[in-house]
């Protein structure tokens, strides 16, 4: 399999299989069908139950960053509660993965989710009640996080079990595109809540939200899923899914990407409470508003890769240089709605970068590794936010919002290039400038072109 930017995200061997027109027919629908998944009776049970819990996660990650900065007036608070929740990840995700491969994926996700609920559940009851404190918000993000640590992969790979491997990518898209449709519902609705009676209603309701994906995995059909091999409990299983991934640029490079950005270009929690706050001095309806444009471009960048059915590497380092970009671009945006206005493309692109990482580390996985791969992608996607949201909190609270938004900009552009130089490399390819243009080019192609100049 080639590994360059331009290589197709899946697994490293040439079919010989010669296809029918019938089959290849089948193949090309499946690709443009935006929504093929959902003819799925499984997942369009897991998408419905997915949408309501995924409202109310938004509407709790909303009143969770608004009570904590209500109760304490920093950003930095704020950015501990988000490192709080992804804590658990960075330590223990990799053996989260190692569970997900060693455990059915239905009755293990019965389980977390309905922990997940009752989180929110204790959460809401001690706000309403009055009694809640800022370490209380801070123990059950960490708890939170505990819960993840299983969840998260085991969730990202029951999805091949419910579609088949040839409907990944695009399920992989649509549940993208389920988690920002519901972000654009849950702070607004966030927003109406805190602003009526307060952040108890939310985490409430964000509790029993999950009674929803609860009745949807019960009321799946085994019989039609695609069943992946449990793997044994054995010595050596976290090392052997280190080794794998060590072993495939493919997998490496992409993961090593999705790291920097998460840690340093995802933390809009921190930076746009502080706009809200000491830039443009609005309210809990501004921050909501705020993340429902970041919402909405994330939504349109969902459903566009879902369109899409391939993923490619160098889409992804093109998306991430995006991305950065318009991170520093729209840290110094001098008007309120122009920094509006573009947050929009930020979440076309941030998107982007996320679902075209997953799906292509998921296609160009062995199936009995997914567990593994996928809890080492989730745990440097998010494992890196410890690391990164205090100091981003703290370079916001010191030097400014716009400061801390470019900072984290800068630090994701140098990334996404440092490693397209890279995946360049390693798939011989070179800068060729000529009539064309500016293009990379296999190094043999680049010294055909410069005999025929």
């Amino acid at each position: 399999m080639s590994t360059g930017p331009g290589a197709d995200s899946a697994p490293g061997h040439t079919s010989t299989t010669t296809r029918t027109p019938d089959t290849a027919q089948n193949a090309k629908n499946a690709k443009n069908s935006m929504f093929s998944s959902l003819k799925i009776r499984n997942y369009r049970l897991f998408a419905t139950g997915q949408a309501v819990s995924n409202t109310g996660t938004w509407m709790q990650r909303i009143a969770q960053d608004w009570l904590v900065l209500s109760l304490t007036g920093s950003a930095s608070a704020v950015g501990i509660t988000i490192a709080l929740q992804f804590l658990p990840m960075m330590l223990f995700g990799l053996y989260g993965g190692v569970l997900a491969d060693r455990l059915p994926k239905r009755p293990l996700l019965l389980c977390t989710q309905a922990a997940m609920g009752l989180t929110g559940l204790a959460l809401g009851v001690l706000t309403l009640a009055g009694h809640v404190n800022v370490w209380h918000v801070y123990l059950a993000a960490f708890l939170l996080g505990l819960v993840t640590v299983v969840d998260n992969p085991a969730r990202q790979t029951f999805v091949s079990e419910m579609v088949g491997k040839d409907q990944v990518a695009n399920a992989v898209s649509l549940n993208s595109a389920n988690f920002q449709s519901a972000r654009l519902v849950g702070p607004a609705i966030a927003g109406v809540l805190i602003t009526a009676v307060g952040s108890g209603w939310a985490f409430l309701l964000n509790g029993l939200s999950f009674a929803a994906p609860l009745a949807a995995l019960m009321l799946m059909r085994t019989r039609d899923l695609h069943p992946v091999e449990v793997q044994p409990r054995a010595k050596g299983q976290l090392r052997e899914g280190l080794r794998y991934v060590a072993g495939r640029p493919e997998l490496i490079w992409p993961i090593v990407l999705v790291g920097f950005i998460g840690t340093f270009g995802f933390n809009f929690p921190i930076w746009l409470s502080a706009f809200v706050s000491k830039v443009f001095h609005g309210d809990a309806g501004t921050y909501g508003l705020f993340n429902t444009l970041i919402a909405a471009g994330s939504l349109a960048g969902a459903l566009l890769a879902a369109r899409r059915g391939l993923s490619r590497l160098r889409l992804l380092v093109a998306a991430a240089v995006l991305f950065s970009v318009l991170l520093l671009v729209t840290a110094f945006a001098p008007s309120f709605w122009l920094f509006a206005a573009l947050l929009v493309p930020i979440g076309v692109f941030g998107l982007t970068v996320n679902v075209t990482a997953n799906s292509s580390v998921q296609m160009a996985t062995d199936p009995e590794m997914r567990g593994r791969v996928m809890a080492l992608f989730m745990m440097v996607f998010t494992g890196g936010t410890p690391i990164g949201a205090p100091l981003v909190g703290w370079v916001t609270d010191t030097y400014g919002a716009r400061i801390g938004m470019a900072a984290g900009g800068a630090v994701s552009l140098a990334a996404a290039v440092t490693i397209g130089l890279v995946l360049s490399r390693i798939g011989n390819l070179r800068l060729s400038v000529n009539r064309h243009g500016v293009t990379f080019v296999p190094s043999d192609r680049r010294r055909q072109l410069a005999t025929a100049a």
